[in-house]
């Protein structure tokens, strides 16, 4: 089941809601491929039961129900989950019925990778976006504020780049919990095609910065942590 208020330390999970098999597993690989864990749902059934999430692909044509009776269940279920409608209904009343059901967007088949990849992100910074969060946040001895973009270690203020702090904020806003590279680079990038390597130069500054290396901690094969304690 979909739970409202999912966080995004992990790999950004995705349920895909596809009856055709076969578009089901090209898609799965070829998203997959791009960082993202993916489950797949054949029926409103499986959606209904389907493990947490954090976007929902969502065909609009199901052997067991329709598609827009599920978005409009999964959206009154969570505010802040990520619907994307991917159907080949592409008349204007069937997007019309697509978005005031709850989806955040609506994609016609067919389409590209790199449509889909860019709407996904889309949907995504929006999401976080639209999640309240404090303005002044408190991990161990560093402390954010928020509004200011401004940051103290053991009452130190310490001056960072633009990207510096959008790195530290994303690791702040899940103290002690690991953070994916895909949710940094989306979080201080707003896209997940940057290079990664990119993440390990601005973490590098930033534990320099901060002056304890161990403040930021490596998750080998996952990302980076902001240790709590």
């Amino acid at each position: 089941m979909v739970n409202e208020g999912e966080s995004w330390g992990h790999r950004v999970r995705i349920l895909l809601v596809e009856d055709d098999h076969r578009v089901a597993a090209a898609l799965t690989a070829a998203l997959t491929r791009r960082g993202y864990e993916v489950e797949h749902a054949p029926t409103v059934a499986a959606a209904l039961s389907a493990a947490p999430c954090d976007l929902v692909l969502l065909d609009l044509t199901l052997p067991d129900g329709d598609g827009t009776d599920l978005c409009r269940d999964l959206r009154r279920r969570s505010s802040q989950l990520g619907i994307i409608a991917v159907t080949a209904r592409g008349e204007e009343r069937d997007r019309v019925l697509g978005l005031r059901a709850g989806a955040d967007d609506y994609v016609v088949k067919p389409f590209s990778m790199v449509e889909l990849q860019a709407r996904i992100e889309a949907v995504l910074r929006r999401a976080a976006q639209a999640a309240p969060e404090p303005n002044l946040i408190e991990v161990g001895p560093v402390h954010i504020d928020v509004s200011a973009r401004t940051v103290r270690v053991h009452g130190r203020e310490v001056a960072l780049t633009r990207k510096e702090f959008d790195v530290l904020l994303s690791l702040a806003r899940q103290p002690g919990a690991a953070v994916a590279r895909d949710r940094i680079l989306l979080d201080a990038w707003g896209t997940t095609f940057a290079d990664r390597h990119t993440v390990e130069v601005h973490v590098g500054s930033l534990r320099g910065k901060l002056g304890d290396p161990r403040l930021v901690e490596t998750i080998r094969g996952v990302g980076y942590r902001l240790r709590s304690g």
